[in-house]
């Protein structure tokens, strides 16, 4: 027989399959994801651990008009195949195909496209109030992860659901797992529910019963709310407004439709806790939950990676991240006031080494930025020297916190800025290019890039004594071979420093772009042009001398940055200019467009953009050409 998911091209037609056989459908599915995913790379271990969720969901409701919010969209695979692209997840995150999140221009099945955590109540409340004012009765359902629940966004989500009292369900997946292991209290208090069938049977039968006597009605509610405290273990939940069920097995397919049907009929505010394996039905994500959370292709019999090179890496084999987290530990060792941050993410941002290494001097504070930030601002206040590491795409959430909480209040503290600038098959909610942008409108705050592991400890060196928001940004890549042969000089803070000299161009370049703009002058030189080369080092303060040398000797400058122009390191350049009273000078800004970018390698963006070296060249040899004529 042929299997069941070749059958299925949208929800309609796994309908059609007899409730026994949801658990067949279940095993293709998911050898088909593992299968997929090893190919073309991804989010594996989330969407298995949501899988049976995802048929069950799809089987009880009638998408696109009932809604479905995932919370975070990485655990989304499963719907994507079910509601008609399994025949495209060969190209999940690649070039022109799949996004790896739920994406409203891929499918009227995706409400929303989601890649940041905490979303998802916000947004099924907000369709619930909607449907209410335009007297609708479709279904909205919001799944979230334990993970997803530290964020300080579904808290006040829940706490105004529970007031509105709309009629929405709220599926809490709790695997103990987000991205690394949970922390924090939220953490604790699931790990202690226990499954009670009992409450919500007598709860039902006291309500039936006692409610057809209105003078009885005072009892039955006192009744009711002395029940929560003996039997009821989300009694968080119940407090907040919500009719609590559960915990169920979040991988008994037939029990979870069943159980989701009997929720809905309900027609109320209602919470579904189910419990799942992250990584259910791979042995290596499941023995290695965080390592199968977000991995690249890999060998489907031994869970191996299999390694890309890259023909630009020159062999690089040190990441940005791992000379951040180098010298943090190391500074560390030598300041016993040095302690780390993270939002849910040790290993991604280098931070797990410091956390074995200084266990009582490290914080992982859950999905929650805006907390770490404003956390770490009072740590500087009491005497230590917080270092926060996040990504640049998540830092967003923090901005609030940096100006109010940390640079106003007059407090040190040093910003690890990852994935800063294009990230590959993460896509558009990950790319890290707004960040000099909205950073370089805090007063005092340092904005700095460097180029290799020299400069990231120096940069660390210098932001441990600043006295107040110093930030560090650096990119998803490998630190360039090239810069092992640059002479290593100290610099302060606001220093640039002329890599290689000459008179008909500048290229003043920031962080990851200084190795394009050396490879640019490289071609530029056969050319017969003489460009030079400045590493910038900083986008706030910058070099003023340097610039005005650089202004002073050649015809043309150009700006090159991993970021977008509006906002970027181009447009402080022309502020100095505009400060300073210079007409004259000619500045061009390679940077990349005021848009969202979708996913695809970052190479061929950075060409796709004019931030190659060819295409850096190419954009120097044409504005000399006109300048000349």
């Amino acid at each position: 027989m042929d299997p069941w998911i070749d059958k299925i091209k949208c929800p309609a037609d796994l309908k059609r399959v007899p409730l026994e056989k949801l658990p067949e459908v279940a095993e293709e599915y998911r050898q088909f994801l593992i299968e997929s995913v090893a190919r073309t790379g991804g989010h594996l271990g989330a969407s298995l651990g949501v899988l049976e969720l995802s048929i069950a969901l799809h089987y009880v409701l009638n998408s696109p008009e009932d809604k479905i919010c995932w919370d975070v969209g990485h655990q989304a695979y499963v719907h994507k195949m079910i509601t008609g692209r399994k025949d495209r997840m060969h190209t999940l995150r690649q070039p022109g195909g799949l996004s790896g999140f739920p994406a409203p221009w891929e499918s009227i099945h995706d409400p929303f496209i989601v890649g940041h955590a905490g979303t998802a109540i916000a947004q099924a409340l907000g369709l619930a109030a909607a449907r209410d004012i335009k007297k609708g009765n479709e279904k909205v359902v919001a799944v979230v992860g334990d993970g997803a629940m530290t964020a300080g966004l579904s808290f006040e989500a829940l706490n105004s659901a529970g007031h509105l009292k709309k009629n929405m369900l709220i599926i809490l997946n709790d695997n103990a797992m987000s991205i690394a292991k949970n922390v924090g209290g939220m953490s604790r208090y699931l790990n202690r529910v226990i499954t009670n069938p009992l409450y919500n049977r007598i709860r039902g039968e006291v309500e039936k019963q006692l409610g057809r006597f209105p003078r009885l009605k005072k009892f039955s509610n006192a009744s009711l709310e002395g029940m929560k405290h003996l039997f009821v273990p989300g009694i968080l939940f119940e407090e907040l407004g919500f009719r609590y069920f559960g915990p169920v097995d979040g991988h008994d397919i037939v029990g979870l439709v069943k159980t989701l049907r009997d929720v809905l009929a309900l027609n109320t505010c209602s919470l579904l806790h189910i419990l799942t394996k992250k990584g259910k039905g791979c042995a290596f994500a499941e023995n290695d939950e965080e390592k199968g959370h977000g991995v690249g292709p890999f060998d489907v019999k031994t869970g191996e990676k299999i390694e890309i090179t890259s023909s630009k890496n020159d062999g690089a084999n040190v990441s940005y991240t791992q000379a951040f987290a180098d010298a943090v530990s190391k500074l560390a060792r030598r300041n016993p006031k040095v302690v780390a941050i993270t939002a849910a993410m040790p290993s991604g941002t280098g931070l797990a080494q410091f956390q074995t290494e200084f266990p009582d001097r490290f914080f992982d504070v859950g999905i929650a930025e805006q907390h770490a930030v404003s956390f770490a601002g009072a740590l500087a206040r009491g005497g230590l020297k917080p270092v926060v590491a996040i990504y640049s795409s998540f830092l967003q959430r923090a901005y609030d916190s940096i100006m109010h909480d940390v640079a106003l209040q007059r407090q040190s503290l040093v910003i690890g800025i990852d994935r800063a600038g294009l990230v590959g098959g993460d896509g558009a909610t990950h790319q890290g290019i707004f960040d000099i942008a909205f950073l370089g409108s805090v007063p005092n705050l340092v904005l700095a890039s460097p180029i290799d592991e020299y400069e990231m400890e120096k940069m660390m060196e210098l932001a441990l004594s600043h006295p107040s928001v110093f930030a560090i940004r650096y990119p998803r890549a490998n630190i360039p071979k090239m810069f092992d042969a640059f002479a290593k000089k100290s610099f302060e803070v606001g220093e640039g420093e002329v890599l290689f000299d000459g008179n008909d161009a500048t290229l003043f370049a920031l962080g990851s772009m200084v190795e394009t703009a050396c490879k640019a002058r490289a071609l530029l030189e056969k050319e017969g042009v003489s460009a030079r080369v400045v590493n910038m080092r900083f986008a706030k303060p910058l070099d003023e001398q340097l610039i005005l040398d650089s202004f002073r000797k050649t015809k043309v400058l150009f700006t090159l940055e991993e970021h977008v122009g509006t906002g970027g390191f181009g447009s402080k350049i022309l502020e100095f200019f505009e400060e300073k009273n210079i007409r004259n000078a000619l500045v061009k800004r390679l940077a990349l467009p005021d848009a969202f970018i979708e996913h695809g390698s970052r190479e061929a963006q950075l060409d796709e953009f004019g931030l190659s070296p060819e295409k850096v060249a190419a954009s120097v040899l044409k504005e000399l050409s006109r300048v000349n004529k």
